[in-house]
């Protein structure tokens, strides 16, 4: 392939990838490699740079084009290595005249490295008709992009902009064409997806958007979300888990911590006993869900106390695939000004964090073996359950198939089909 694409990061930069490919090699790119980084933490950046170094080495002829959220928060970061050819900016990376003019620019003397421009500015987001994810057996459909909230550690705002949503029917024309074409399920993939719809007319929710796609597309027979703001769940989005089968029993919550006052202090919208509420309400209508979630290790001003509320909250929500992140100040956000907690202590907190997630993952191992489960084969030896679940497969299967699978055992990581 003339355009290989690097990501970092969230589903929705995995989305973007397969856009950015296109629009490169629409442009007459060749023999280039595109590094969609992340922005989310210190540690994406620097492994971000260390990609592109590592790029250039085993690639010297290469064309190598730096984008994504980092390229457009710190966008001197990639001017400055010399590795880097060509940096284009979150809106720029989607822009088919970015990309001609990123192209055009390598035959002029004196044209600027970097395309980036104030995210800010940009007020819509539309569907970028993508019809095949490479190397994917489920497809990522883009709804939403940006958030108008400002936690004091993110700095994806800065690298998103505000938020803004992508019309219902065109989204539901999207995954009408991606299931023609043969995906069995899709992922709805966004910043903060639970934000959906106040920027359009009549200010639908996430939750009219899954019920009209559950609607007007009934060939689709797995569906997704990406990591949801619990405290913005509607209640059609509830009826749909409750009462369609094919929305996946699985979410991702982004929770952040698991005390009232570091809750505070990181700008939240809820406090503990509201995630707790919502995982024991959500069971209550499916019982079979499980919960993921991003929790933060080592945020400033966290006492042994405080990260202990964290630590408890693992159980007390039954959560059980954990992201955790030790804290990574982000120069420009609040969080980065405040008293900040030893290395030493952070890395520790999230090495106890990791491990109680670890324990959660095992007990739902557990419980698991015995089980008959539709699993969707991701690759010959690799699928994933209803509740996203990894198994190992017994023989070798063609990737995108469902099969119903009984789970034989675990190795303390994934389940082992029979």
């Amino acid at each position: 392939m003339s355009v290989e694409v690097v990501t970092f990061g969230c589903r929705l930069n995995a989305a973007e990838s397969e856009v950015i490919r296109r629009e490169a090699e629409r442009a007459g790119f060749n023999d280039t490699v595109v590094v969609n980084t992340c922005a989310v933490t210190a540690e994406a950046v620097r492994q971000a740079r260390q990609a592109i170094r590592a790029l250039r080495r085993e690639r010297p002829s290469a064309k190598i084009v730096v984008t994504g959220c980092a390229a457009q928060t710190e966008p001197q970061t990639f001017v400055a290595m010399a590795e880097a050819d060509r940096v284009l900016g979150n809106a720029e990376k989607l822009s088919a005249a970015s990309w001609a003019q990123a192209h055009a620019a390598f035959d002029l003397e004196d044209a600027p490295k970097a395309i980036v421009n104030d995210i800010m500015a940009v007020k819509e987001t539309a569907a970028h008709l993508v019809d095949a994810f490479s190397g994917r057996t489920r497809a990522f459909v883009q709804v939403q992009n940006g958030c108008d909230h400002r936690c004091t550690f993110c700095i994806i705002p800065y690298g998103r902009g505000n938020s803004r949503s992508v019309p219902m029917g065109a989204v539901v024309d999207d995954v009408r064409r991606l299931v023609a074409n043969g995906y069995r399920e899709i992922v709805l993939t966004g910043v903060d997806v639970t934000s959906y719809g106040a920027d359009l007319p009549g200010a639908p929710k996430l939750g009219t958007l899954v019920k009209q796609i559950l609607k007007h597309v009934p060939e689709l027979e797995r569906m997704r979300l990406s990591s949801i703001d619990s405290v913005e769940a509607d209640r059609d989005l509830l009826d749909a888990l409750a009462q369609d089968g094919r929305v996946m029993p699985h979410l991702h919550l982004s929770l952040q911590a698991g005390d009232d006052l570091i809750l505070k202090r990181m700008k939240r919208r809820h406090l503990r006993n509201d995630a707790i509420a919502f995982c024991d309400t959500v069971r209550r209508l499916r019982p079979d869900m499980v919960f993921g979630a991003d929790l933060i290790a080592g945020f400033p001003t966290e006492t042994e106390a405080m990260f202990r509320n964290s630590l408890d909250l693992v159980d007390a929500c039954g959560l059980t695939h954990l992201h955790v992140f030790p804290f990574s100040p982000r120069p420009g956000t609040p969080a980065a000004r405040m008293p900040q907690l030893p290395r030493d202590i952070v890395k520790e907190r999230a090495r106890r964090l990791r491990e109680r997630g670890a324990l959660a993952l095992r007990q739902h191992l557990d419980g698991e073996v015995g089980a008959t489960r539709r699993v969707l084969t991701e690759s010959h030896e690799i699928g994933r359950t209803e509740q996203f679940t990894p198994v190992r497969l017994s023989t070798t299967v063609e990737p995108g198939k469902i099969l119903d699978l009984t789970m034989a055992a675990h190795d303390g990581r994934q389940l082992l089909a029979a």
